[in-house]
């Protein structure tokens, strides 16, 4: 198969699945390098970061998923609540857009879009949806 044929095909596949992602649709979209990826899962704290304050505000924090890879979760707390109570060792589910860097990616729109441009992410932790 050409690497033309072929990179449509697993752009088509990643697009496809993204909607239901699991930590091999995130581990395919790191490998090819992929971003603008609507995608859900779950991972489980390993480390909180400092919140963004440039800009739109962002709470931070690293997800490992059971693949191993390792997730930034950038969830804007302009638009949605704060994740509250989070601490290493905690689960937390996914639903919003993957962005590609070298060290695993970033998951961002984790929350309601205003202006309805763009698809609704959320994040689940304790039983408690935040978007």
């Amino acid at each position: 198969m050409n690497k033309i044929l072929k990179c449509i095909l697993v752009s088509f596949c990643l697009f496809s699945l993204s909607a239901w992602a699991d930590s091999g649709v995130l581990k395919q979209a790191y490998e090819a390098h992929q971003s603008d990826i609507q995608v859900q899962g779950f991972g489980t704290v390993i480390r909180i970061l400092p919140d963004d304050t440039k800009g739109s505000r962002h709470q931070k924090f690293i997800l490992r998923l059971d693949n191993h890879q390792t997730i930034l979760i950038a969830h804007n707390i302009d638009l949605a609540p704060r994740v509250t109570n989070l601490k290493v060792g905690d689960t937390v589910r996914f639903n919003g857009e993957y962005e590609w860097n070298s060290k695993g990616g970033v998951i961002h729109w984790t929350h309601r879009d205003p202006h309805h441009h763009h698809a609704h992410g959320w994040l689940k932790h304790n039983g408690r949806v935040f978007s």
